[in-house]
C-alpha cells in the first residue's frame, strides 16, 4: 500500500498534489511519502510481533544504500529501525539522522583500513565481514586502534536469488561473503581472538525476492554452521539475516507475503535463541515515492511508433537503463481516450536511456506531468549528474507538509566544484 492517490481527478502525494510541488520545484523531483515509509516499517514489525515470544524483537536495521536521503532516514529512525550500511558516508548519514551507533551495521566487500577504523571507532552494532583477510585486516586495525568491534561473518551460502542476475548476491559465483566451510574455519580461528568479539553469522542472498524457499534454505545453511559451532564450544549470539523481499512494480507482480516471512524465520532459527537482525530497503522504500517528470514532446514516427520524451532521463533514474527493470508511469492529470503504445525516453545521448517499449498509456502532450511509480529505493541513491544535468530533487511530505530535503544544484553551483587548475 502507499499514499499516492487521485484526488479531485489529480495524483497527490498524501494531501498534497503533487502538481503543486512540480510547480514549486520543477521537474525531474522524487517525492516521497513519510506516511508510506511508516506504514511498511510497522507492517515489518508487526509480522514479527507475533513471534516474540520465540525470536525476541529482531533488529530492523533499514539498507541505507536503498534510500539514503537523511530525512527519509530521519523518519525510519523514528519508527524505532536501524541502518544496514555498506559505506563511511552511510554510517555518517544514519548518524546525522538520528540512529544510535549500537543499532548500525556496516556490511560490504570492500571496506577501507580508514573506513574499519572509524567503524570501530563508533562501537557499532557489528561488522558484517565479507572475507578472510578482511578479518586479518579488520584485527591488525582494531589492535591500533584500541578497541574491540562486534563482528558477523558474512557467509556466501551457494544459494543465489533475486529479481534480476545483477542483484543476485548468494550464489556461488557472486563476490559476497564467505563460502560454508571456510567461513566455519574462520569464525573458529578468530573465535578466540581478543582482538575482535565473534557475535554471529550473517547472510543476504539476493534482492526482489518475491519466492521465500531460497531464504528458507540460506537460513537453515546459517542454522546448522551455528548449532556446530556451539558444539564446539564457540558462542553464536546473533544471526543476521539480511533483506532482499520483494515488492510489486507492476499491478500483477507477486509481493513477499510478510506473515509467512516472520514464520519462515521463527521455524526455521528460532529455536536458536538468537538474536536476529534483518535488513530491509527495498521492501520499506520503493512504493514510498515516485518520480516526478514532464512531457517534452510526443514523437510521431513515419511507422506508426509514438515517442514519449520526458525531461527525467536515466541519470535520474537508472534501474531500468541498468536492470531492465519496469516501473509504472501515470499521469498526474489523466485525460480520457484510449491507450495507444508509446516508447518512453529521456533525453541523455544514449540509446539505453529508455524508460518503456510499447507502454500502453492514454493521450499525452507536451506540459503534461507524469510519475514513475515505485521509485522510492535505488532511485535518487543511484542518480547522476551525467551529461551535466542538474542532481534531480528529492522532497518529503508528511500530511498536508512538504519540504525540499536535497535541492537542485544550479548551474553555477555545479561549475564551482570543479576549479581550474592553477596553471591552465
Amino acid at each position: 500500500m502507499h499514499h499516492f492517490a487521485l484526488s479531485g481527478g489529480a495524483l497527490q502525494a498524501e494531501a498534497v498534489p503533487l502538481a503543486t510541488i512540480a510547480e514549486a520545484v520543477g521537474t525531474p523531483v522524487y517525492v516521497y511519502s513519510a506516511a508510506t515509509l511508516r506504514r511498511h516499517a510497522r507492517a515489518l514489525t508487526d509480522a514479527f510481533a507475533a513471534h516474540e515470544a520465540t525470536l525476541g524483537r529482531p533488529l530492523i536495521a533499514f539498507a541505507v544504500k536503498a534510500a539514503s536521503n537523511v530525512s527519509v532516514l530521519k523518519v525510519l529512525a523514528g519508527c524505532g529501525l536501524g541502518a544496514d550500511t555498506v559505506s563511511e558516508g552511510e554510517i555518517r548519514r544514519a548518524l546525522a539522522a538520528g540512529v544510535p551507533a549500537d543499532r548500525i551495521v556496516f556490511s560490504g566487500v570492500g571496506k577501507t583500513d580508514a573506513e574499519l577504523a572509524f567503524a570501530v571507532g563508533l562501537g557499532l552494532r557489528q561488522i558484517n565481514v565479507e572475507s578472510t583477510v578482511e578479518m586479518e585486516r579488520l584485527a591488525a586495525v582494531a589492535s591500533q586502534a584500541g578497541g574491540v568491534p562486534d563482528v558477523a561473518v558474512r557467509v556466501n551460502p551457494k544459494i543465489g536469488a533475486g529479481g534480476h542476475a545483477k542483484i543476485t548476491t548468494g550464489g556461488e559465483g557472486d563476490k559476497f561473503g564467505v563460502p560454508v566451510e571456510e567461513a566455519l574455519d574462520l569464525y573458529r580461528r578468530f573465535g578466540r581472538d581478543p582482538r575482535v568479539n565473534l557475535v554471529g553469522l550473517a547472510c543476504h542472498i539476493g534482492s526482489q525476492i518475491t519466492e521465500l524457499s531460497p531464504l528458507r534454505g540460506a537460513f537453515g545453511v546459517l542454522a546448522e554452521m551455528t548449532r556446530t559451532l556451539r558444539a564446539e564450544g564457540l558462542d553464536v549470539p546473533r544471526l543476521d539475516l539480511g533483506g532482499g523481499l520483494g515488492v510489486a512494480y507492476a499491478g500483477d507482480d507477486p509481493t513477499a507475503p510478510l506473515a509467512e516471512y516472520a514464520a519462515m524465520v521463527a521455524e526455521t532459527v528460532g529455536d536458536l535463541g538468537v538474536a536476529v537482525t534483518l535488513e530491509p530497503g527495498r521492501l520499506i522504500a520503493a512504493n514510498a515515492a515516485v518520480l516526478l517528470a514532464r512531457v517534452i514532446q510526443v514523437t510521431e514516427r513515419g511507422d506508426g511508433r509514438r515517442i514519449l520524451v520526458l525531461d527525467a532521463a536515466m541519470n535520474d533514474l537508472l534501474r531500468p537503463a541498468l536492470y531492465d527493470a519496469f516501473h509504472d508511469l501515470v499521469p498526474i492529470a489523466p485525460r480520457d481516450g484510449d491507450a495507444l503504445p508509446h516508447d518512453v525516453v529521456g533525453p541523455v545521448c544514449e540509446t539505453g536511456d529508455t524508460f518503456a517499449r510499447d507502454r500502453p498509456l492514454p493521450p499525452l502532450e507536451a506540459g503534461d506531468l507524469v510519475a514513475f511509480t515505485g521509485a522510492g529505493a535505488y532511485g535518487a541513491t543511484m542518480a547522476s549528474e551525467y551529461n551535466s544535468r542538474p542532481l534531480v530533487p528529492e522532497v518529503l511530505v508528511d500530511g498536508d507538509r512538504w519540504a525540499v530535503v536535497r535541492k537542485r544544484p544550479t548551474y553555477d553551483e555545479m561549475l564551482a566544484r570543479e576549479p581550474a587548475a592553477d596553471w591552465l
